[in-house]
């Protein structure tokens, strides 16, 4: 590694001279630059921040107003191993834009619109970890409108819509699922297949009908069919499609909202939250103000003593009940799919609720929440004593008490359910065709147990990418419908690359993104139960899986299919509620294969030792790596921009058009809205008559909550922005731009995981230091494929991060789930 004037354009006198730097610990000359706090701490959960609520539209409103924090100026004097460090230490972090583990990027709105009502927001934060960044405060989608008509007269649904409506439905027919498994089953009722042949052919031997020789004599073996391309089948179109609520509904629901002092640009997510007679539930229950995304519990208090006057009071029992809601869709915002009973009874104390366990159960009795007792079977806990009779003992193991929000438990326990059926019902006939499948080196031993188990995990780095293609080429040459599907367009792109040259073709359909799977618009067709046509499915970048996603994967999958989860568990977790690579990788429940192809080179050598802990010097002579050391936030802006303009481009070869810049979060003075500024003032002047884009600006746009697309800009018309993202053509609506889109040179991790480009400029400034963590630097230096530089002004900050700051814990139930449904793998 090296801080080469050459490329980072550093003097002698702003950098302390050029030469060989030991780790990215190098010399700095202090970290500057004031934090300016972004509004009040949102709601953080144990182990988790509830970062910014992205894809919400939200706007800042007053009660989440700015207030300068003070400047921390303690001296860091002292020497490092990079070299002398001298001058005042960093500022504090902008808490309110550091990312979270589940920080939805690129889709929040920064400024503007309509203010909200009431006082101030506090700064107590719900189940606050010291040290952890705070989540947005701001008042959420003023801006949105109706979607525009089309030819028909009816609304269009956005993506977002078509995603969420898709979503309900699956859920709808996973609680039908549950609820036929639950019924009683008849004689003979409910069977299909062989189950209900061998009923049909019982019954027809006690009948006479047939000699039991002819019934249970075996048919000769079908010949097994080609893997065509399954024909794709039209998908049903939602039957109660998302649309926009009527116009009268917005319209009382305004009015409600004016009388509380409340902006009334809020009237059409309000009346979309509460359905028909939104504005009457609105009035009866003022509180309910805080299902739509964005509104805090301050200023949901103001509106609600607007509206009713003396009856408000902190011990109101709906007060309570929205309250507990609202700090459980935090806790999702934060990853977490259900809260411990403490936890959540302290957050609500400190959201001044006279009675939490009231207002729990309160919450509870209503069906807004839902409670679990798990046994504690940690490990080392000894076995209860057995009585002498041979009766169980009446001690009973510890629990653990967890509520959560009815949508993720039905999915964590859907997905569990799902799980146990791929693991525990592999027909025997099902590893037919499997015999023809044949890999060599790394790639064998993933195919050994893909043959031989329903659910396989695969781990590795991006070079072990190489294995799953191995696989499944060798797959569809045996005639197995086999699919790959992968977090982003971009990660599509480069598996499809390493599939074989003969295969290029077919194997171009082959592979899918995760949406596009689901929603029907990628990959094969599905069979008339709604199940996909596939012997094999591997899901890449499987670590971006949350729950919901992940039961509707397993949900799709027919009985005697595969599923083979692979990807990198030391990156970044999902943006959405759950860690389920981890929790599986945990639960052992299943065969793992890991990878033994190193990443190559020294940026291969650099990200795997962080994966380990270990922030290590690597000899880098093609300048891979290269140090930036910088004072304060300034400088780093400044060093940033002459890297991705002119260094980068000159030295290494790489335009800035594939270049990307990574920094922790959106605000603060070397945030990416700071940094976005700067680069399209050198990249792209323009005047942004489009809501602040013009023709050539890189993007990133968040159809949903949790999923970033880079693009760019391509025009802007009466229909909306025209984008291109990965070379397919997106238009987003005027009402939804200042939402869905920001710009997009600088990102942050949570939006770059999933994807790589030639060269990457890693942004650490010094107000930064206490959102860094062994998975963020992880996922950070390995989004580069060539070339990566450091803009360093951290300090020691950076290699006791990697040394010493695992990831976020997330309270999930699938763990526990799973342990009642499949024996460990041992």
């Amino acid at each position: 590694m090296s801080t080469d004037p050459e490329i980072t354009g550093v003097s002698d006198g702003s950098a302390g001279g050029a030469g060989e730097s030991a780790a990215p610990t190098g010399r700095t000359g202090g970290a500057g630059g004031r934090d300016t706090a972004a509004g009040a701490a949102d709601a953080r959960v144990s182990g988790g921040s509830a970062g910014r609520a992205e894809g919400s539209g939200a706007v800042p409103g007053d009660a989440g107003a700015s207030a300068p924090a003070a400047d921390a100026t303690g001296a860091a004097g002292g020497t490092g191993p990079g070299g002398a460090v001298e001058g005042p230490a960093g500022s504090g972090t902008d808490a309110g834009d550091l990312d979270g583990p589940a920080e939805q990027d690129a889709s929040g709105a920064d400024a503007g619109g309509p203010r909200p009502p009431a006082g101030r927001a506090d700064t107590a934060g719900a189940v606050t970890e010291p040290g952890q960044p705070a989540g947005q405060d701001d008042m959420a989608g003023a801006v949105s409108g109706s979607e525009s008509a089309g030819e028909d007269g009816a609304p269009k649904m956005s993506e977002a819509e078509a995603e969420l409506a898709a979503q309900r439905i699956e859920r709808e027919r996973i609680e039908r699922r549950k609820a036929e498994k639950a019924a009683p089953i008849a004689s003979g009722a409910k069977l299909s297949g062989k189950a209900a042949d061998l009923l049909a052919a019982v019954r027809a031997v006690e009948s006479g009908e047939k000699p039991a020789a002819r019934v249970f004599s075996e048919p000769a073996a079908a010949p097994r069919r080609p893997a065509a391309e399954p024909a794709r089948r039209p998908q049903a179109a939602p039957a109660a499609a998302s649309t926009a609520p009527a116009p009268e509904t917005v319209d009382a629901v305004r009015r409600v909202l004016t009388d509380g002092g409340a902006p009334d640009a809020l009237a059409p997510q309000v009346a979309a939250a509460l359905g028909e007679g939104a504005d009457a539930a609105l009035r009866a229950d003022p509180w309910q103000l805080l299902r739509v995304a964005g509104v805090r519990p301050e200023q949901a208090d103001g509106f609600a003593r607007a509206l009713l006057g003396a009856e408000c009071g902190p011990d109101d029992e709906r007060r309570g009940r929205a309250v507990t809601g609202w700090l459980l869709e935090q806790a999702a915002l934060a990853g977490h799919t259900a809260l411990d009973m403490p936890a959540l009874t302290a957050a609500l104390a400190q959201r001044s609720v006279p009675d939490p366990d009231a207002a729990v159960q309160s919450a509870i009795a209503e069906g807004e929440a839902l409670v679990f007792q798990d046994a504690l079977e940690e490990p080392g806990t000894p076995a209860l004593p057995a009585q002498e009779d041979g009766e169980e003992s009446d001690e009973q193991r510890p629990v653990r008490v967890l509520v959560g929000l009815e949508r993720y438990a039905l999915a964590e326990e859907s997905l569990a359910d799902g799980l146990a059926r791929l693991v525990n019902s592999l027909p025997k006939e099902a590893t037919e065709g499997w015999e023809a499948v044949a890999a060599s080196g790394g790639a064998a031993d993933l195919l050994r147990a893909a043959a031989g188990h329903g659910l396989v995990l695969h781990t590795g780095g991006e070079a072990a990418r190489a294995e799953p293609a191995v696989l499944l080429t060798a797959a569809r040459a045996a005639g197995l419908r086999a699919v790959a599907a992968c977090h982003t367009p971009d990660g599509r792109q480069r598996f499809a690359a390493l599939l074989d040259a003969d295969a290029e073709g077919e194997g171009a359909a082959s592979v899918v993104t995760v949406h596009g799977l689901l929603a029907g618009a990628e990959g094969p067709g599905r069979d008339a139960d709604g199940a996909l046509d596939l012997d094999l499915l591997i899901v890449l970048d499987a670590p971006q899986l949350d729950v919901e996603s992940a039961a509707m994967i397993v949900e799709s999958l027919p009985d005697g299919a595969r599923l083979v989860l692979s990807g990198d568990p030391a990156v970044l977790w999902s943006a959405g509620p759950g860690r389920v690579f981890a929790d599986l990788l945990a639960a052992r429940v299943c065969p793992q294969v890991a990878s033994r192809t190193p990443d190559p080179g020294p940026l291969g050598e650099l990200v795997s030792g962080i994966g380990v802990g270990e922030l290590n010097q690597v000899q880098a002579p093609g300048k891979e790596v290269v140090i930036v050391p910088v004072r304060d936030a300034g400088e780093a802006v400044h060093r940033t921009v002459q890297l991705v303009a002119d260094s980068v481009p000159r030295a290494i070869g790489v335009p800035p058009e594939q270049t990307v810049v990574i920094t922790p979060g959106h605000g603060g003075a070397a945030g990416t809205r700071a940094l976005n500024a700067a680069l399209k003032e050198r990249l792209n002047p323009g005047p942004g008559r489009f809501g602040g884009f013009d023709p050539g600006d890189r993007i990133a746009y968040s159809p949903a909550p949790g999923r970033t697309l880079p693009g760019q800009v391509v025009r802007a018309d009466a229909d909306g922005l025209h984008l291109s993202c990965a070379g397919a053509p997106v238009v987003v609506p005027r009402e939804r731009v200042e939402q869905s889109v920001r710009q997009g040179w600088a990102l942050t991790a949570h939006q770059a995981v999933g994807g790589r480009w030639p060269a990457v400029v890693v942004v650490l400034p010094g107000d930064a230091a206490q959102a860094l963590s062994r998975p963020w630097v992880y996922t950070a230096f390995g989004r580069a494929s060539r070339h990566l530089s450091v803009v360093h002004g951290v300090e020691q900050a950076l290699p006791r991060a990697v040394a010493e700051v695992p990831a976020k814990p997330r309270t999930t139930r699938l763990p526990v789930l799973l342990r009642t449904q499949v024996p460990a793998a041992g």
